[in-house]
């Protein structure tokens, strides 16, 4: 007999029995299984990979009363009433097909965490997604919430699980970092208000196409209730908001780095305002907090400050609380952090610009730069963004499995600029590229780790490369 999902919609729903199979089992399968074994559901976990980290986790699991089935994949969810995919599962894998084939429905993360929040009183989500700039913004956003008095946590894509936040019965509001890789196979999600920050090429190695991916970033405006927030100097983001299927009365909000127009926030005379969410907004604009409150007060943080203000304002936080968070907010690393200088150079880690526009963004804040990138270029093309920083870049160090997809690119767009390719592909090279960039750089410059590519053909995870950078970049000093 086929479950009726459509009654599950908090924890104290009646999931016993329920016949679920989780795929994946890295954090957010791991959360899901432990969440649905917690409120009585017969669960199944498989994942293709076998090693100590996972037969770890299997055995926790095991203990609570899953089955699992490591190093299995296929035809594993014959028998389910639901397929539940962690987010690094793309749209067209196979376990998904084979579901949907057989009509066995299909939840995300995002799915599961709605499904399983406090049946009184539920937090409500305040949502963040874009290509760039999720993470700052949404913790951003963590940090008014507390100023104001809020029992706030980020979490999703940031922070912990957010299956774990909606159990926690002492939070008011959760701040929510989506990306679009855990937005397909939802449909129950009704946020509070949402943002989409802006949108560049990324994850084209996930999804089949750059509409596909808009796609499912615009998805996080789907029945939001009170604010669809909007970039207004990215006009991707407003049609997201035009085409959106929200919630009747919910408003939308843009925000600019320019000076703001009715139902906007914005920036004048270094003030960040609200034209928003004030009862004389045709006429006054209302203070929210200096440029200056802002970390490191470039172009991209005060428009994430922005968006976080919108969301905080939507939800009735005050405007000293958005001020008093601001200033106490430290960013997370590996966002365009200085590490060091050494004979007049600065040394910066970006190793979080993982795609072409976060790698532009962070080149653009600087005259003169030894760029070091490269990486796994997941899909994108280069031209564009070598055609833009050219003027700046001083020289380049190339690393990773595809650094010879950006040669190409510098060869085309700036072939006077000096380039030093190291071929080694073990974690260790990072010594030899940053020794290879002071190389290059003059007094003045800054070498920057932007590499515009994921780390995982070389490194643990960005904050690995990050790390090593920094760790590279002191040692020149001593």
């Amino acid at each position: 007999m086929t479950r009726d999902l459509a009654a599950l919609t908090s924890s104290t729903s009646d999931w016993a029995g329920l016949r679920a199979t989780v795929a994946g089992i890295g954090i957010a399968g791991f959360a899901a299984a432990d969440a649905l074994l917690s409120v009585g559901a017969d669960v199944t976990v498989i994942d293709s990979g076998d090693d100590e980290r996972r037969r770890e986790k299997a055995t926790i699991l095991e203990v609570l009363g899953a089955e699992v089935r490591l190093g299995c994949r296929d035809s594993a969810a014959d028998d389910a009433d639901v397929l539940v995919v962690s987010p690094g599962i793309k749209p067209r894998d196979p376990v998904i097909v084979s579901a949907l084939d057989r009509s066995i429905p299909v939840w995300g993360e995002l799915e599961v965490a709605w499904r399983m929040r406090r049946a009184e009183s539920p937090a409500p989500w305040l949502c963040v997604t874009g290509t760039n700039g999720k993470t700052t913004t949404t913790l951003m956003l963590d940090a008014i919430l507390r100023a104001d008095g809020r029992a706030s946590a980020a979490a999703g894509n940031v922070g912990f699980s957010l299956i774990d936040a909606v159990r926690d019965p002492s939070l008011q509001v959760i701040a929510t970092e989506v990306s679009a890789t855990q937005m397909p196979f939802v449909g129950s999600m009704s946020p509070e208000s949402a943002a989409c920050l802006n949108l560049a090429p990324d994850h084209l190695d996930f999804f089949s196409s750059m509409q596909e991916y808009a796609s499912n970033k615009a998805l996080v405006y789907r029945q939001a209730r009170v604010a669809a927030v909007y970039n207004a100097d990215d006009p991707v983001t407003e049609q997201m908001v035009r085409d959106a299927d929200v919630v009747e009365g919910c408003r939308a909000i843009g925000f600019t780095l320019g000076v703001p127009g009715v139902a906007m926030l914005g920036v004048v005379d270094g003030v960040l305002v609200d034209r928003a969410f004030i009862d004389d907004r045709r006429t006054h604009a209302q203070e929210l907090a200096s440029v200056d409150d802002v970390p490191s007060k470039s172009p991209a943080n005060i428009a994430n400050a922005l968006a976080a203000a919108a969301l905080a304002r939507s939800f009735g936080v005050t405007p000293s609380a958005v001020c008093t968070g601001l200033q106490g907010f430290t960013p997370a690393p590996h966002r365009v952090t200085r590490v060091g200088e050494v004979d007049g150079v600065v040394y910066v880690d970006d190793s979080k610009a993982t795609n072409t526009h976060a790698a532009q963004v962070s080149l653009r804040a600087f005259d003169s730069v030894v760029w070091i990138a490269g990486g796994q270029a997941k899909g994108q093309s280069f031209d564009d963004l070598v055609r833009e920083v050219a003027p700046r870049l001083r020289g380049v160090v190339l690393l990773g499995v595809d650094r010879g997809v950006i040669r190409e690119a510098l060869e085309r767009h700036a072939p006077d600029a000096a380039i030093v390719d190291i071929a080694r592909t073990d974690p260790e090279a990072m010594d030899d590229v940053v020794r290879a960039a002071a190389g290059l750089a003059r007094p003045g410059d800054a070498v920057l780790l932007a590499p515009g590519c994921a780390s995982w053909d070389m490194f643990r995870d960005y904050g690995d490369r990050g790390d090593r950078f920094a760790s590279a970049a002191r040692g020149l000093g001593a």
